[in-house]
């Protein structure tokens, strides 16, 4: 399934990957996770073998052959249609989806969220839940940038409940599941103990949800679009990101000046990144033009919008959770240092 989304809801405009169903952007936790159906649990279930090495079947038609537990062993179970998600051992705690997207319920009760999105990635694997905080902020030229609260749940084994900041520019969905620190932003939760208040207080401290991490990053965007982003600088940082080998090679030159400008030996995603900083949505923003923040917001437009190909059935994840978001956290990364020497 395009995208690797099972099922999505979604309040508000369409999201960027244009997926899910639509519903109202007044529902509570448990409303978006009915609406998103993510109203299912699973269960640990003893793992068997036989005791004949030359019957597979779990069917043995002979009778000879006798079930074995396997001492330790189990498999992580959707109840509602027995889906296998992975084998675990006696220590995983699977968390339900039910608790999962409860942890949102004391904030959307004070007021200090609404639910966005939910949904169910890889066939259960993965399940998200997306809440917008009451922070927001502008840049010049209304440039509007808005703070949610991520939080993904795995039913596999060997990954973390994560929960992160992610803020959103509204002009073009641009997206960034941060990691500023951490320490500070990203709290992961072990499939070693119950998902519990224990956790709820613990996540609301680690993630400091007064909004330390829309401040940071307030602050950040506002430092990246007072510095004005060179050609060469520019041409150096795009290279950093997506083909280190280039620069690696040019540097063996013993005549630079002889050399094609390096946006010239682009591959095909830096070209992209390259194209967008002048092409994007919000790119003849005030706060974008000719500035670092409109190069970072190039390489989360060309991740989440234009590199499909290379991602084709696996776009969403990949730019919240995976390579994808972690090309978006190097480019914010690498930006900071670019605009501050």
């Amino acid at each position: 399934m395009a995208h690797q989304v099972e099922t999505m809801a979604y309040a508000g405009e369409v999201p960027w990957h244009g997926l899910g169903v639509q519903v109202d952007n007044s529902m509570s936790p448990e409303e978006m996770l009915i609406a998103a159906k993510l109203d299912w649990t699973v269960s640990k279930r003893p793992d068997y073998t036989v005791d004949k090495p030359n019957v597979w079947n779990i069917i043995d038609p002979t009778g000879e052959a006798n079930f074995i537990r396997c001492e330790g062993d189990y498999h992580l179970v959707r109840d509602s249609d027995n889906k296998i998600m992975g084998k675990c051992g006696d220590s995983y705690v699977p968390f339900q989806n039910s608790e999962v997207m409860d942890f949102f319920k004391k904030f959307t009760d004070a007021g200090q969220m609404t639910m966005e999105t939910a949904g169910s990635l890889k066939e259960g694997k993965d399940i998200w839940g997306l809440a917008k905080l009451s922070d927001e902020f502008s840049l010049a030229g209304g440039d509007h940038i808005k703070g949610y609260l991520l939080l993904n749940n795995s039913h596999q084994v060997g990954k973390a409940l994560t929960i992160m900041f992610t803020p959103i520019r509204v002009v073009c969905n641009n997206t960034l599941t941060m990691a500023l620190n951490d320490n500070q932003n990203r709290f992961r939760v072990l499939h070693l103990q119950m998902f519990d208040e224990e956790i709820h207080k613990a996540a609301e401290v680690a993630l400091g949800i007064s909004g330390n991490q829309m401040k940071l990053f307030k602050e950040q965007a506002e430092f990246l679009a007072s510095k004005p982003a060179k050609s060469f600088d520019l041409d150096n940082w795009i290279a950093e990101l997506f083909q280190p080998n280039l620069l690696i090679e040019r540097a063996k030159a013993d005549d630079l000046n002889v050399l094609p400008a390096l946006h010239e030996e682009f591959s095909n995603t830096a070209d992209l990144v390259y194209q967008a900083v002048e092409t994007s949505p919000g790119h003849d923003m005030s706060s974008a033009k000719g500035t670092w923040w409109g190069a970072l917001n190039a390489v989360t437009h060309v991740v989440d919008h234009q590199k499909r190909s290379q991602i084709e059935g696996n776009a969403l994840h990949s730019a919240w959770f995976g390579s994808g978001a972690q090309t978006k956290r190097k480019a914010l990364t690498k930006a900071l240092e670019y605009a501050g020497s």
